[in-house]
C-alpha cells in the first residue's frame, strides 16, 4: 500500500493511497481467519470452522470490512506522517475518491483541521470605551415614566377635552348597515386613548370630546378583522363620555423614592436618581455595544488576523446561504435555476466571500474565548432558549427540541460566546 500526503495549510490536508489487490485479499484472509476462531457453526467445534466456509457465509461483507479497515489504516498512517493530532480534526474525514480497478483501489481522503491562530496582543486592538453621558432631564423623565405607570387613575374634575393618554369611561354601541351587531355595545367601558384597543380611527375621534359629550363615530373594520361578518364593513358607533380619568400627578420626593426602592431602608431621591442613571447608562451602552462597538471590534479582528480556513466548512456556509436565498425567491426564479446548473453555481459563488468571513470570525471568537476562559455550557444554553421562548409566549421545551433537531444549537451557543467575549473585552476598556 503506497501512501502520499499533502498538508496544504494549517487547516486542510489530503491523503492519497494506492491499495493493491494483494493487500485487499490479504486483509480479507486475515479477517476470515479471525472469524473462523470466533463464530459458531452447527457441526463444527468453536475455533474449528473452515476459513472457506466463513468466506462462503460472509462473502461481500468480508470485502467491505477489509476495505474499511484499510481506509482506517490509510487515515492513521497519513495523519502520523503529517504529524496531525486526531483531536485537531474538524468533522469526519471526507473520502473524495474511492475507485476500484483490477489492480486494487485508488483512494483520496480530504481532511479539515482547526486552524492555528496567533492572537498576539489582541487586547491592544480593543478601543477605549467612554460611558454614555446621561443628562439629568433624562433621569427625571424616566422616574416620572416609571412612577406614572404605577400611579392610580383619578377622575379629572376640570372641564377639558380628552387628550391622548387619558382614560375615558364611555358608553358605546356599534351599527353596521343600520343594525346593531353582537359584541358592539358596552357601558362605562374604560378606554385609554392611544392604546390601540379599538379599530383604527375610533380613538382619534374620541380625542377632543368632553365629559357628557355624545357623538356618532364613523369607522371601517379592517379587511383582516377576526369576525368575517364585519371584516371590511363601514360602521357607526354612538359614543357618550361618562368620565375622564388621568394618572395621578407624580411628585418626585422621599416618599416616592422609598416606594420605588423597597429594598433600601435609606432610600432617598438622590439614591433613586443614581439607580435610574445606572439603568439608563446600561441601556444606552447595550445599544451602543450591539449597534456600533461589537460589530466594529469583530471587523477589526477579522481584518487583522490571517488564518487558513477549512475548505469544506466554507462550502457548507455557502450552501446554507444559497438555501436561505432560495427561500426568498419566487417559484419562477427557482424554476429558472433548476433548468440551469451554471446559474446555480454562479449564484452560489456570490456567497463565498461572506461565507469565508463568517467562518473566519467563528474561529477567531473560539480562540479569543479560550484565551479569556469564556464558556457557555449546555445548561446556560438551555436556560437562554427557554427564557426567550417564554418571553414570546412559546413552549420552551418544543422550541429547544426544534433547535436541537434542526442542528441550530451550536450556532446559538457560538453566538452567546461571541457576545460574552466581545462584551468582556470592551468592558475591560471602559474609562
Amino acid at each position: 500500500m503506497q501512501i502520499t500526503t499533502n498538508k496544504i495549510n494549517s487547516a486542510n490536508a489530503k491523503i492519497n493511497a494506492a491499495i493493491t489487490r494483494k493487500t485487499v485479499d490479504a486483509n480479507v484472509e486475515k479477517i476470515a481467519n479471525q472469524l473462523s476462531k470466533e463464530i459458531k457453526v452447527a457441526g463444527f467445534r468453536k475455533g474449528k470452522v473452515p476459513v472457506s466456509m466463513v468466506k462462503k457465509q460472509y462473502g461481500e461483507r468480508l470485502v467491505q470490512d477489509a476495505e474499511a479497515q484499510l481506509l482506517r489504516d490509510v487515515l492513521n498512517e497519513g495523519l502520523a506522517a503529517m504529524e496531525i493530532v486526531a483531536d485537531t480534526l474538524i468533522g469526519e474525514p471526507n473520502i473524495t475518491k474511492f475507485e476500484k480497478h483490477d489492480n486494487g483501489i485508488d483512494v483520496e481522503v480530504t481532511i479539515a483541521m482547526r486552524p492555528s491562530i496567533e492572537l498576539g496582543d489582541y487586547a491592544a486592538m480593543v478601543p477605549e470605551v467612554v460611558k454614555v453621558a446621561i443628562e439629568d432631564e433624562a433621569i427625571v423623565a424616566r422616574i416620572e415614566e416609571l412612577a406614572t405607570a404605577q400611579a392610580p387613575l383619578v377622575n379629572v374634575d376640570e372641564d377639558r377635552p380628552l387628550v391622548s393618554g387619558d382614560t375615558a369611561l364611555i358608553d358605546f354601541e356599534g351599527f353596521v348597515d343600520g343594525e346593531a351587531f353582537e359584541g358592539g355595545k358596552a357601558e362605562n367601558f374604560s378606554l385609554r386613548l392611544g392604546s390601540g384597543q379599538f379599530i383604527p380611527g375610533f380613538e382619534d375621534q374620541v380625542i377632543g370630546m368632553r365629559k357628557g359629550d355624545e357623538k356618532t363615530i364613523d369607522v371601517t373594520f379592517p379587511e383582516n378583522y377576526g369576525g368575517a361578518k364585519l371584516a371590511g364593513k363601514p360602521a357607526e358607533f354612538t359614543v357618550k363620555i361618562n368620565a375622564i380619568q388621568a394618572k395621578e400627578v407624580v411628585v418626585i420626593d422621599e416618599e416616592l423614592a422609598k416606594k420605588m426602592l423597597p429594598g433600601f431602608e435609606d432610600a432617598s431621591v438622590e439614591m433613586l436618581k443614581e439607580k435610574v442613571k445606572e439603568q439608563l447608562e446600561s441601556e444606552a451602552m447595550s445599544v451602543r455595544y450591539n449597534d456600533e462597538l461589537k460589530p466594529a471590534l469583530m471587523e477589526t479582528f477579522v481584518s487583522a488576523f490571517t488564518i487558513d480556513l477549512p475548505d469544506f466548512i466554507v462550502e457548507q456556509e455557502m450552501d446554507m446561504a444559497l438555501n436561505k436565498k432560495a427561500s426568498t425567491m419566487s417559484e419562477e426564479e427557482i424554476a429558472e435555476l433548476r433548468e440551469n446548473a451554471d446559474k446555480v453555481q454562479e449564484l452560489r459563488e456570490t456567497f463565498r466571500e461572506e461565507a469565508a468571513r463568517a467562518v473566519k470570525a467563528t474561529f477567531i471568537v473560539d480562540a479569543l474565548a479560550k484565551a479569556e476562559n469564556i464558556v457557555v455550557n449546555e445548561q446556560e444554553l438551555m436556560q437562554t432558549i427557554y427564557y426567550e421562548a417564554m418571553q414570546m409566549g412559546q413552549d420552551p421545551v418544543a422550541v429547544y427540541k426544534n433547535y436541537q433537531e434542526s442542528g441550530y444549537l451550536p450556532a446559538i451557543q457560538m453566538a452567546m460566546i461571541e457576545d460574552r467575549v466581545l462584551s468582556k473585552l470592551l468592558n475591560d476598556k471602559i474609562k
